[in-house]
């Protein structure tokens, strides 16, 4: 049994596990009208589902650090024994997900000490450098093994030391215990299941959890990208975001060219999250209303006539969406890390159920969405906005942004972002910012919004943009808000009030934003790497009225962190 020492003190944890610092997310509870509202099949249905998704949440664990099952072992151990350090401990592991983390002033929280957030995480061996890792895939190379390379550097694989060599094995290869027991969860839930199209859905996944083949997983993709009218929602993400290793690749220009060589394009490893829930059938319909607009918006992308889109510019969009009430959130999906997802539009563009005819799938979390507390958003605005604009600030115009920014993921190239390296993620998220910002005049136009509800997206989002500190570099989706916000600022978008307040200059923002997108689009059609990387650095500068705004944000609002409290999963878990 592994032993490990405290990294932060008794006062540290005091602070970081009060309510005051560390907000909760309420998923379902057992009493829900949306639970008890369900077909008794599908009730049945939900228990399997969740039982699936918290499985699948320990593998994730093994993914995000190689420490993390030991270390959570220890706090149990510690807690019998009474230890309140441990207690505290594991509240900040749980609510992370992770013995390593970030909070949402960009503080590194490390639980344990000697135990670093690696640029690997799980998936790469604990003590392999960056320099390392390069040589030894060059010398495999040159040794004629470009098979074996081709398995280390793709997205689906945990790569292992083998000798002086590297070695990738398939995930469901090597969890193939757990994923077994998973793929009968999902089998069990599809026997009680109401509708036949999720039915399908989850025996098809299943499948692609007892045996390691990709086309498996493209078959489940493109079968949950079609899923529109059923009661229920389970989903495996896929992601990678965190992955920091593979994408030092693309640096390195004559690995680079022997790769190319063989036709091996390196891929950030994926990491996995579940999510179960209930589709809220009047929150869909509301979705559904900007389906219509999305060829138009494919129309009118910047450079459209020099690459393919997800998003058709005629004919079906292939573009379905739902509103879910959260039963769970496991794995990659739950991780509150200064943060949690509102959103996810999937599958990411590097998956191959899109090459095979497959569509992508929004998904809205309705519960981390909702404002539990209208006092401190008060607080908040009267810190912040200018007074004569806070009439145009509407928390509802945030989820009205949030569905542009997923559907502008769809929109723009789908190909070759990965030469981008390190930076491909920051500018993915600067892309659907900027694509949901750039057509809000287009879609007033269209009778999408209102005039009233264009002033709200716009003063709304400036408003939101703005950070409590300065974020570092790995956080893709704190990095561009700071491009934005400098972007913005140095074209006339808003200026700081004699108080120190913003003030939004609403007709000059969709032009900006424009601009902006077109030029983040020649970006990724370019795949030129040392453009990235002079745009983003170009951009990501911490400007002085950014200081401003940040010192009123922390003065209103302590929060550091937030967890998920999942009463009705938990119910579920236990049940037989």
């Amino acid at each position: 049994m592994r032993e490990f020492k405290f990294n932060l003190s008794m006062e540290e944890l005091e602070k970081r596990t009060h309510k005051d610092y560390l907000i909760t997310k309420k998923m379902l509870k057992p009493d829900a009208p949306e639970y008890l509202e369900l077909a008794q099949g599908d009730k049945e249905a939900l228990k399997h589902l969740v039982k699936a998704a918290y499985i699948l949440e320990k593998i994730n664990m093994q993914i995000d650090a190689h420490e993390n099952l030991d270390f959570k072992a220890f706090l149990e151990r510690e807690i019998k024994k009474g230890n309140r350090q441990a207690k505290l401990t594991k509240i900040l592991f749980d609510a992370q997900k992770g013995i390593n983390a970030i909070d949402n002033m960009s503080t590194i929280i490390n639980l344990a000490k000697g135990i670093p957030t690696r640029p690997g995480k799980g998936v790469y061996p604990a003590d392999l450098t960056k320099e390392e890792f390069h040589s030894i895939l060059s010398r495999m190379l040159d040794n004629g093994e470009a098979e074996k390379v081709k398995k280390i550097l793709t997205q689906r694989s945990v790569v292992e030391r083998d000798g002086v060599n590297l070695i990738g094995i398939d995930y469901v290869d090597k969890w193939a215990e757990d994923f077994s027991k998973m793929a009968d969860e999902l089998d069990k839930a599809a026997e009680t299941s109401t509708n036949a199209d999720f039915n399908e859905y989850l025996k098809l996944q299943a499948a692609a959890l007892r045996k390691a083949d990709p086309m498996l997983d493209a078959y489940a993709d493109k079968k949950w990208a079609t899923l529109q009218d059923t009661p229920l929602e389970f989903t495996i993400t896929r992601e990678n975001y965190e992955d920091e290793m593979t994408g030092t690749i693309v640096e390195n220009k004559e690995l680079n060219e022997k790769l190319l060589k063989f036709g091996i394009s390196p891929i950030p490893k994926d990491f996995l999250g579940g999510r179960v829930g209930i589709v809220n059938k009047k929150g869909t319909d509301a979705l559904m209303a900007i389906k219509q607009y999305l060829p138009k918006l494919a129309q009118n992308m910047p450079y459209n006539n020099e690459y393919t889109q997800n998003i058709s510019t005629k004919g079906d969009a292939k573009q379905t969406m739902v509103d879910v009430d959260l039963v769970a959130v496991t794995g990659d999906v739950g991780e509150f890390r200064g943060g949690i997802t509102l959103a996810e539009n999937l599958p990411n563009d590097d998956k191959l159920s899109l090459t095979i005819g497959g569509g992508r799938r929004n998904v809205y979390h309705r519960q981390i969405r909702f404002i539990s507390d209208m006092k401190k958003l008060q607080k908040r605005l009267d810190a912040i906005l200018d007074k004569e604009q806070h009439k145009y600030y509407l928390d509802e115009a945030d989820h009205w942004f949030t569905i542009g920014h997923e559907n502008a993921h769809s929109l723009g190239p789908k190909e070759g972002s990965e030469k981008l390296g390190k930076y491909r993620n920051i500018i993915e998220e600067n892309k659907a910012d900027m694509g949901s910002l750039a057509f809000v005049d287009l879609l007033t136009e269209l009778g999408m919004y209102t005039k009233e509800q264009r002033l709200q997206i716009i003063v709304t989002t400036i408003a939101d943009n703005f950070l409590k500190s300065k974020p570092t570099m790995s956080q893709a989706h704190r990095v561009r808000t700071v491009m934005q916000n400098k972007y913005f600022a140095e074209r006339g978008a808003y200026n700081l009030t004699k108080d120190g307040k913003i003030h939004v200059n609403i007709d000059k923002v969709v032009p900006i934003a424009q601009e902006m997108l077109k030029e983040i689009i020649r970006i990724q059609i370019d795949g030129d790497f040392k453009k990235a990387e002079k745009y983003v650095t170009d951009n990501f500068v911490w400007t002085e009225n950014m200081e401003i705004i940040a010192k009123k944000l922390q003065k209103v609002n302590k929060t550091l962190n937030g967890s998920v409290e999942s009463k009705l999963a938990d119910k579920l878990l236990k049940s037989k």
